[in-house]
C-alpha cells in the first residue's frame, strides 16, 4: 500500500511529467547544462527534466520560487524567453525519448525555431568537468563512454564561442 510521502513524490513527478517508480531524489540546485543531455546519465536527465520544467514555470510566471535563480539568466535574457526554454525541454524530450523514457511532452508547449544562446568555451568546460566528477561517483559505466572526449558538444539552444566561464556560474 502507497504511504502518504510516496503518494506525494508520485503526484510531483506527474506533476513535472516524469513516469518511473523510484524513490525521491533530493536536489539542492537547479543546473540547466549548457551540454549535450546525451552526456547525462539516468539520474541526470531526469533532474534536467524536472528542473527544466521548473524553470519554465519561473520563465512563465507560474511560481515565486527560484526567480532569481542565476542559471535562468540566459533564458530571460532571450529575446523569446518562453520559446527558448520550449525549445530547450524539446531537445531534452527528444533525447529521452531516444532512451526509451517517457516524459509528458505536453508539459513542453510550442516549439519553434529560436536564435540561438551564446556560451562560452570556459563554461562548457566548466561543466564538462562538473559532470565528469558526478559521473565517475553516480555512474561509473557512463562516465567511462565519455570520459575520453575532449570536446563535447552542446545542447541544440546553445551556439559555443570563445569565452571564459560566466559570471553567473559558481566557480
Amino acid at each position: 500500500m502507497p504511504t502518504k510521502q510516496s503518494s506525494i513524490h508520485c503526484a510531483y513527478l506527474n506533476y513535472f511529467g516524469v513516469s518511473h517508480n523510484s524513490r525521491p531524489v533530493r536536489h539542492h540546485n537547479m543546473r540547466l547544462w549548457s551540454l549535450h543531455p546525451k552526456y547525462l546519465d539516468p539520474q541526470g536527465l531526469v533532474a534536467l527534466w524536472r528542473e527544466s520544467l521548473l524553470a519554465k514555470a519561473v520563465i512563465h510566471g507560474e511560481t515565486r520560487g527560484y526567480t532569481n535563480h542565476p542559471q535562468l539568466e540566459r533564458f530571460k535574457a532571450h529575446p523569446q524567453p518562453h520559446f527558448a526554454i520550449n525549445f530547450y525541454l524539446a531537445a531534452i524530450h527528444a533525447e529521452a525519448t531516444e532512451r526509451g523514457y517517457t516524459f509528458d511532452s505536453s508539459k513542453i508547449g510550442p516549439v519553434c525555431s529560436v536564435q540561438l544562446i551564446l556560451v562560452n568555451s570556459g563554461q562548457l568546460s566548466h561543466e564538462w568537468n562538473h559532470l565528469q566528477h558526478k559521473l565517475a561517483t553516480r555512474s561509473p559505466i557512463v562516465h567511462a563512454r565519455w570520459s575520453d572526449l575532449a570536446s563535447p558538444i552542446c545542447h541544440p539552444l546553445f551556439h559555443p564561442q570563445p569565452g571564459p566561464v560566466a559570471s553567473w556560474e559558481r566557480v
